[in-house]
């Protein structure tokens, strides 16, 4: 009989793949990882991890499988607080739950799972797992999940082969809907939970706040830049390659404070990020002003006045060679190559029409049409059709 060891926490998705494993036959152990004990940062007097864990006591007491906790909150703070402060100090905007799950679920977690006798670890999420064979060996694929509203492959980009190999993804064929259904038939305390947002599992610390915990405030001007400003009107220079005009297509416009005027104050650049509309408390403005800039060195903030200005958008990103993943190794590509995908910058984006082209300066993601707010230090994750074969931290 497998064993199989489920990532219980304490949500519906995670107690529904607990029971679908035991029907399948495999021998289930329940673990909850505590990634958060620094009570000083939690907004709310509640306890989050103390209520979710307890749920996933109730669930594996019901469903009779043995349950236990782990506290892997000293490998948290180091490989994603530490990381995602680090980054937003930098002027990059991390993505905490994709490298919680490269670093933390699918490593430290699954490490002490394998050392149980796992042969398996299972999570909640809406993917799926697929598996071929290339001259003999199993090669393993990363699916959307089911339910389209739901698909979470995104969240898990960045897994490695040797990773997906030793992970199973039992609610991936079912829809959020037909999840809470057998929660409710089993009576889970689970069922009717909602789904938790905030920091993987902080609980309930809503990023600004959390960051103004522990990075300074530092007074700096927020700026205007109209839509009609010269700098978009830039004749396109003459290119010597097509490796020149990717890296031109994608670099972002330097904004200096002689482009714009000053609009208002901001406690400090790092707090922000592009394509950001709320928290800049600036008025008197037509339409809404969205951030197109930020710059931590001389702390100054760019704006520009509604969703559809052009200082928002670009056609190409860069991810620098250290930081190309492919889950499909088999599919990857060489210097000079290029390949048609469909591909997205944040997780619910519709897939966007893309092609990678693989240079030694790094791999370079053109899209077909100009895409909003590309951000430094998220994800762009590309697929074909429903398999998720790559993906790269935007530089």
């Amino acid at each position: 009989m497998k064993r199989v060891v489920v990532g219980l926490s304490g949500g519906v998705d995670s107690s529904v793949a607990a029971y679908l494993l035991k029907e399948q036959g495999y021998e289930v152990i329940g673990l909850f990882m505590k990634n958060w004990h620094d009570d000083s940062v939690t907004i709310s007097n509640e306890c989050p991890w103390l209520e979710d864990s307890n749920d996933a006591l109730l669930v594996a007491e019901k469903l009779g499988i043995p349950f236990q906790t782990v506290d892997l909150s000293e490998q948290y703070k180091e490989k994603i607080v530490d990381y995602m402060f680090k980054e937003y100090e930098n002027g990059r905007t991390p993505n905490p739950d994709v490298l919680c799950n490269r670093e933390i679920k699918f490593d430290v977690f699954m490490k002490i799972a394998l050392s149980l006798g796992a042969d398996f670890v299972a999570t909640g999420h809406y993917c799926r797992k697929g598996t071929l064979e290339i001259e003999g060996n199993p090669i393993y694929q990363l699916l959307a999940g089911k339910d389209d509203n739901k698909d979470q492959s995104y969240f898990l980009c960045q897994l490695s082969q040797e990773q997906l190999a030793k992970s199973l993804f039992p609610i991936g064929e079912l829809t959020k809907p037909q999840v809470r259904e057998i929660a409710l038939q089993l009576d889970l305390v689970t069922a009717e939970k909602k789904d938790s947002q905030g920091l993987c599992f902080i609980g309930k610390v809503r990023l600004p706040e959390f960051l103004q915990q522990q990075l300074q405030p530092k007074e700096g001007l927020i700026y205007e830049i109209s839509s009609d400003n010269d700098i978009y009107r830039k004749e396109k220079p003459v290119f010597k390659s097509f490796e020149e005009e990717l890296i031109f297509e994608s670099t972002s416009i330097k904004y200096q404070p002689e482009n714009g005027k000053v609009v208002g104050k901001h406690q400090g650049a790092h707090y922000f990020t592009i394509g950001q509309r709320k928290g800049l408390n600036v008025g008197g403005t037509k339409e809404a002003l969205f951030i197109i800039s930020t710059d931590v060195n001389s702390n100054a903030i760019y704006t520009g006045q509604g969703h559809t200005h052009p200082g928002l958008f670009k056609k190409a990103l860069k991810i620098n060679p250290s930081e190309i993943h492919w889950i499909r190794e088999d599919l990857k590509l060489k210097n000079g190559d290029s390949m048609n995908v469909m591909a997205r910058i944040r997780y619910r984006q519709e897939l966007q029409e893309a092609t990678l082209y693989q240079f030694e300066s790094g791999l370079y993601v053109h899209f077909n049409h100009p895409q909003s707010a590309i951000t430094e230090g998220q994800f762009v994750a590309w697929n074909i059709e429903d398999e998720l074969v790559g993906s790269g931290v935007i530089s």
